[in-house]
């Protein structure tokens, strides 16, 4: 499995996802993860960004509600818990 996890420069919840994914995944050698810089509105659309950070699972945002828009942004208050990474890795297998 590939997760791509897509940021803006300078994202401040970098760091946490970060930490967060490498707690979920730290006994998972079967998946991998890309980092993906978007730099502009174009390329958030084309990549299914819906704020950054944006965790993607083989192509599809699991923490995204149906319908919303792509967005060069910044994703407040709803970071994936690692739990939440964890169970959405579970489903996506």
């Amino acid at each position: 499995m590939e997760l791509t996890v897509l940021v803006v420069p300078s994202c401040p919840h970098t760091p946490l996802l970060r930490e967060r994914l490498d707690e979920a995944l730290a006994d998972r050698s079967d998946v991998t993860v890309v980092w993906r810089e978007i730099t502009n509105p174009e390329d958030a659309g084309s990549a299914g960004m819906h704020g950054s950070p944006t965790l993607l699972f083989d192509g599809v945002d699991p923490f995204s509600p149906p319908g919303r828009p792509p967005s060069l942004s910044c994703r407040l208050g709803d970071l994936p818990t690692m739990d939440e990474i964890r169970a959405a890795i579970t489903r996506a297998n």
